[in-house]
């Protein structure tokens, strides 16, 4: 009798105490309880491990709340949701191959000295400065002051979500975002290679790359989800580490200019070389192909690509495209409180602390580029051929961007 009593007191005990577990741990997780049967990530389903006698012995002593963090996270870990943009045929035989592995945790390496100082207070410095020119009412630009639930879906296609170590990347086309997705697609283990997860970003192909059905964007969150799809956004973005990497406005226009219009770019060419040259270089009738084009020497010029950013025209048309659409329009930096601020004039040891800060560095490296990078001190040369009074309209159109990430003003191009 005894024996009775006691176990059903610690059966009253034993529930007293898990209710007060949850209502502790309600603030953080939500509405996560929504979720329990949907997929957050287009990645693979990775079954739990079979059980076994022996487990390998961690280097962080357990405890009961990491347990039931394990509980509350798994809510948020990758499902086996349709993809909502068509995979390639390897791809998607690569995900059934998947489903019949286990992928253990890997353990964090451990390093021996803390990050730099002065790489700390350089993200202290970026992170703040982008809190306070979102609070200073001298700096104007659409959007600014809007609420996260009032920026369109189509908008947040540029957000890549992780799952697996919850993280959140916002791509910036012409700032290393080509590298940096790579490090995306071998966090979230969506591609396989015989059945193992890529490791290597060098070997991933470059269309894949840009491949949409390589990566979960916050944009698809809402064919999958509805209504609820801003609410999961929110538990994600409060949750998850969240970064971007930016450069100097003017820097990443020269770039994008010789990506897309000084190299044979079908695409670019048809979409938007063609209008400059009918628009700004006397070419009523230009060449039907980009290789025709190039025969006989014809493409905009640098001046025709400025005038057609500063033209009203162009964005009645269509928004800008994203290699020189703003930043603050891409990543929408005062609705989203980013945890860190890369520059691509710093890549190197930025890249070295965020994987690091992230705790995947024992993962992967971020991968350094041989390729010809646009130099900041090309300035000069390149707005030469461009009237003073356009330089200073294309600053006003990019005059944000050159604030919220402290970028100088560039005097000497505007004041000749």
């Amino acid at each position: 009798m005894g024996t009775s009593r006691m176990f059903h007191i610690f059966v009253i005990l034993g529930s007293a105490f898990m209710i007060l577990l949850i209502i502790i741990y309600w603030d953080d997780v939500g509405a996560s309880h929504l979720y329990l049967h949907t997929p957050v990530s287009p990645g693979p389903k990775i079954p739990h491990p079979p059980p076994q006698h022996q487990r390998p012995q961690s280097s962080r002593s357990p405890s009961f709340l990491s347990d039931i963090d394990a509980f509350v996270n798994q809510f948020l870990e990758p499902g086996t949701g349709e993809p909502t943009d068509p995979v390639p045929a390897e791809a998607s035989n690569q995900s059934e191959k998947a489903e019949e592995r286990y992928v253990p945790r890997r353990e964090w390496k451990i390093h021996l000295t803390p990050v730099a100082p002065e790489l700390r207070e350089r993200q202290e410095r970026r992170r703040r400065l982008l809190q306070e020119m979102c609070a200073n009412d001298s700096l104007v630009f659409p959007g600014k002051n809007r609420s996260f639930d009032d920026i369109p879906n189509k908008e947040l296609d540029h957000l890549i979500v992780d799952d697996r170590h919850g993280i959140i990347y916002c791509y910036v086309p012409k700032v290393a975002c080509s590298n940096w997705k790579r490090i995306m697609i071998i966090l979230s283990e969506s591609l396989l290679q015989d059945g193992v997860p890529q490791r290597d970003p060098v070997a991933i192909p470059r269309d894949l790359v840009h491949n949409s059905s390589m990566h979960f964007t916050f944009n698809k969150f809402w064919k999958r989800y509805g209504k609820f799809a801003k609410h999961l956004m929110k538990v994600k973005l409060k949750k998850y580490t969240k970064f971007l990497f930016v450069r100097d406005p003017f820097v990443r226009l020269i770039s994008a200019y010789r990506n897309k219009f000084e190299m044979r770019n079908e695409d670019f060419y048809r979409r938007f070389a063609q209008v400059m040259l009918r628009r700004y270089a006397n070419q009523p009738t230009p060449p039907a192909s980009v290789d025709e084009a190039f025969a006989v020497g014809i493409h905009p010029t640098f001046p025709n690509f400025i005038q057609y950013l500063l033209d009203p025209q162009t964005e009645k048309e269509m928004p800008f495209n994203e290699h020189w659409r703003q930043v603050y329009r891409l990543c929408h930096p005062c609705q989203i409180d980013y945890d860190f601020v890369g520059h691509l004039e710093t890549a190197e040891e930025d890249a070295e602390h965020l994987l690091r800060q992230l705790r995947v560095d024992n993962v992967v490296e971020f991968p350094t580029s041989n390729r010809n990078l646009t130099a900041s001190s090309w300035e000069g040369d390149w707005f030469s051929t461009v009237p003073v009074e356009a330089r200073r309209e294309l600053y006003k159109l990019y005059e944000p961007d050159f604030r919220l990430f402290g970028y100088d003003r560039p005097d000497s191009l505007l004041n000749e």
